[in-house]
């Protein structure tokens, strides 16, 4: 049996919610998380589109997390 470690080098996780303040709670808790893992926030890229079904609005997120230097 083999045991090898490797560092994850990037990380791009997509989250969404109907609410902006729900979408940030939980943008912060995986950022919060992530820095166990030694990944800081490289980019994060948002959109905002009308759920028809919900008669909500949907807020998504696309975070791409990088290796700490």
């Amino acid at each position: 049996m083999e045991f090898s470690l490797s560092r994850i080098e990037n990380k791009v996780e997509f989250f969404q919610a109907y609410d902006l303040r729900s979408l940030e709670q939980r943008i912060d808790v995986q950022i919060e998380n992530n820095k166990a893992l030694m990944l800081d926030v490289a980019s994060v890229q948002h959109q905002t589109v009308f759920d028809p079904n919900a008669n909500k609005m949907l807020y998504t997120a696309v975070v791409h997390f990088k290796a700490k230097l």
